[in-house]
């Protein structure tokens, strides 16, 4: 049983990355390997790439749902329900009940329910469009707070997507894939390698913390994936033949390790195979990797489920010294920051 206290950890606020950097370093680190950084960033760590390998990426794309009312009051919508309210997360100690907040085009929202999430009513309904026009990237709040500055700037709505972002649904990036760009994985498939997508839409679990004293008490809130038919089939022969299947982040790894232990559906035949539905798997230390050998992603904030993934598949000892190796190195921390790379092969 892993402790919360486990995942803990100390760093320099200088540490928080507030902006996307032109170039990454990366750390790699595994099973009996020294630590190391590879020289030449992300194009360096391609040169580790066996022929036969396969990547696997998140095609998700973020959605514009972080919106300002005229008091200053942040509200990010998650989900609307058939009757036009929607799920929120908001500071809702400061909205005093019976007060109507005022969004941009003249929408007010009334709170209906309080809790994590909040339940509000908006005057009318709210589509896409709304949110493009007027929403920011939902950033995560330690950017905001190490940038001093609660609003997009004008690089985020470039700089938080991945290059290839399509499917829209998700609330926070995959950011080990900002890494990368399109000529990376062309890169990848020149060493000898293979490219897949898969889709995971970030939902309020990235969101929430742990608040449990131990992680086998905390409850993961469910995300929509979908895997193609032929994606689960390459992940499906690189395993058969001995292959190493690399997960492009934690969301990638939680979506094929989902579908590995029976927990996603199948598309059914007529879709010629693949997997689609909700996932509430919480990877934490103690957990049985079945599907990825090599993960790439950033470095996580402390006490938090990714972490946790992270020490699940690495072994937390090896994570904490890794961590500690790299802050003092000056790498750059969460999801502007630096990436780390684990083998188990």
């Amino acid at each position: 049983m892993t402790n919360l206290r486990d995942l803990d950890f100390e760093y320099p606020e200088s540490s928080v990355a507030i902006e996307r950097a032109p170039s990454s370093r990366v750390l790699l680190a595994g099973q009996g390997r020294d630590l190391e950084e590879i020289a030449g960033g992300v194009p360096g760590l391609l040169g580790l790439v066996r022929p036969g390998d396969l990547l696997v990426v998140n095609d998700t794309r973020v959605l514009p749902r972080r919106v300002f009312a005229d008091s200053g009051l942040e509200i990010l919508f998650l989900k609307e329900d058939p009757g036009g309210d929607w799920d929120v997360l908001c500071p809702a100690s400061r909205w005093r009940n019976g007060v109507r907040q005022i969004l941009p085009e003249g929408v007010e929202l009334d709170l209906v329910a309080r809790g994590k999430p909040q339940k509000v009513r908006p005057s009318r309904a709210l589509d896409e469009r709304y949110f493009a026009s007027v929403g920011d990237l939902p950033l995560p709040p330690y950017i905001q707070g190490a940038r001093g500055e609660r609003r997009n700037r004008g690089t985020d709505r470039r700089d938080y997507q991945t290059a290839w972002a399509e499917i829209p649904g998700s609330l926070a990036a995959p950011t080990a894939s900002l890494h990368f760009s399109l000529a990376d994985l062309e890169g990848f498939k020149a060493a000898g390698g293979r490219v897949e997508r898969l889709t995971l839409h970030v939902g309020l679990g990235t969101f929430l913390p742990i608040a449990a004293e131990t992680l086998d008490e905390h409850v993961m809130h469910s995300e929509a994936v979908e895997i193609p038919a032929r994606t689960w089939a390459a992940v499906a022969e690189v395993k058969a033949r001995g292959g190493r299947v690399w997960a492009l982040g934690t969301t990638v790894t939680r979506a094929l390790e989902a579908a590995a232990a029976g927990r996603l559906q199948p598309l059914g035949e007529d879709a010629g195979g693949g997997f689609f539905g909700e996932t509430d798997l919480f990877i934490r230390p103690g957990f049985v990797f079945r599907a990825v050998d090599v993960l790439c992603t950033n470095f996580h904030q402390p006490r938090s489920t990714l972490l946790a993934l992270v020490a699940a598949f690495a072994g937390l000892e090896d994570v904490r010294r890794a961590y500690a190796w790299a802050i003092a190195r000056g790498f750059r921390l969460f999801s502007y920051g630096d990436l780390s790379v684990w083998m188990h092969r």
